[in-house]
C-alpha cells in the first residue's frame, strides 16, 4: 500500500491542544514511562446509568487517562469533555464503531482527542479477506478524514484477524491494503497472546504503525484460538497471569508508545478493587 507520505515530525507540526499528545513520539524522551490510563468498556454496565460515577471509579484507583467507549456518546461532547475533566482525568483517545465511522470523526474531534480509534469489525466480515479488503478501504478513508482533523486512526485487533484464509490471514490483508501513514494499531496484547502471537516480536515489526497499548493478563497454560468468544475465558487481572509485561512496555516505551490502557472484559473480583490492583502492579514494573 502506497504510504500518505506524512512523517512524524510533519504530521506533529499540524496539531494542537489534546491532540498534540500523538505527535510526541518522536521526541518521547529516553527512560520515560508510559502514561496509564483504562479503556472504559470495562465499567459498561455502570456506564448504562452513571458515567460520573465510571471516570470517578478510574481516578479512584490510580488512573490518570480514561479511553472512551461509544456507550458514553449519547452525552454532547462539550459536556462529556467537562465530565471527564471534573473527575480529574484526560482524555486521548476513545473507540468507535465501526459501522457509520466516517460520520463519527466530527463527534471525535469535538471530544479533543488525539487518537479516533475502530475496536473490531462487524461478525460478517470477521472471516472472509472479502471482509477485510472492504474495512481497509474504510479506514483508508477514515484515516485520512482523521488526519485532516488533526487525529490519527488506529484499528484495535483481537485474536480473529489472525485465523489462516485462503494462504494468509485477516491482519495480513489490513496491513496489504492500508496506507501505514493513515491507518495505525492499538496493540491489545492479551488477543494477541490468544492467537499465538508474541506481542514483543509483534511491536517489533509493526513499529510504524504501533500507536497505543491495551493490557489484561493471561492465565497461564491457557490454550490459543481464534474464536473470541472461548478466548475471553482466559482473562486474569494485570500481573496475575503469564504475559510478559515487563518486556512488553519497555518494547513500547522504546517505540515512542505513550499510552497504555487496562481493558479486561471479565473481572474476577469488583471492578474498583481490580483497577486498584492494576494500578498497584504496573507502579511496580520496573522497564
Amino acid at each position: 500500500m502506497k504510504q500518505s507520505g506524512i512523517s512524524r515530525r510533519e504530521f506533529a507540526g499540524m496539531l494542537g491542544g489534546a491532540a498534540a499528545a500523538v505527535a510526541t513520539r518522536s521526541a518521547w524522551a529516553e527512560g520515560a514511562r508510559l502514561t496509564y490510563g483504562v479503556q472504559m468498556f470495562e465499567l459498561r454496565e455502570m456506564a448504562k446509568t452513571d458515567l460520573p460515577k465510571v471516570f470517578r471509579t478510574i481516578r479512584d484507583a490510580g488512573f490518570e487517562q480514561v479511553e472512551l467507549y461509544p456507550i458514553a456518546y449519547r452525552v454532547p461532547a462539550k459536556e462529556l469533555r467537562a465530565m471527564v475533566k471534573d473527575a480529574g482525568l484526560e482524555c486521548v483517545s476513545g473507540h468507535f464503531d465501526y459501522d457509520g465511522l466516517e460520520g463519527k470523526v466530527a463527534y471525535a474531534k469535538e471530544l479533543g482527542l488525539g487518537y479516533m480509534v475502530c475496536p473490531m469489525l462487524p461478525k460478517a466480515q470477521q472471516t472472509n479477506l472479502t471482509g477485510f479488503r472492504a474495512a481497509a478501504e474504510l479506514f483508508n478513508k477514515v484515516g485520512k478524514l482523521a488526519q485532516q482533523q488533526e487525529m490519527q486512526f488506529a484499528f484495535h485487533n483481537h485474536c480473529y484477524e489472525f485465523a489462516p484464509m485462503d494462504g494468509t490471514t485477516g491482519f495480513a490483508t489490513l496491513m496489504k491494503d492500508t496506507d501505514p501513514g493513515l491507518v495505525k494499531l492499538e496493540v491489545d496484547c492479551y488477543w494477541l497472546t490468544q492467537a499465538g502471537q508474541d506481542p514483543v516480536t509483534f511491536l517489533k515489526a509493526h513499529a510504524d504503525r504501533a500507536v497505543l497499548l491495551h493490557m489484561k493478563d493471561r492465565v497461564a497454560g491457557a490454550p490459543t484460538g481464534y474464536d473470541m468468544d472461548s478466548g475471553g475465558e482466559h482473562m486474569a487481572e494485570l500481573g496475575k497471569g503469564a504475559i510478559a509485561w515487563p518486556a512488553i512496555l519497555a518494547e513500547g516505551r522504546s517505540l515512542g508508545i505513550q499510552y497504555a490502557f487496562v481493558d479486561q472484559d471479565f473481572t474476577r473480583m469488583p471492578i474498583p478493587e481490580s483497577l486498584k490492583g492494576a494500578r498497584a502492579y504496573l507502579r511496580g514494573i520496573r522497564y
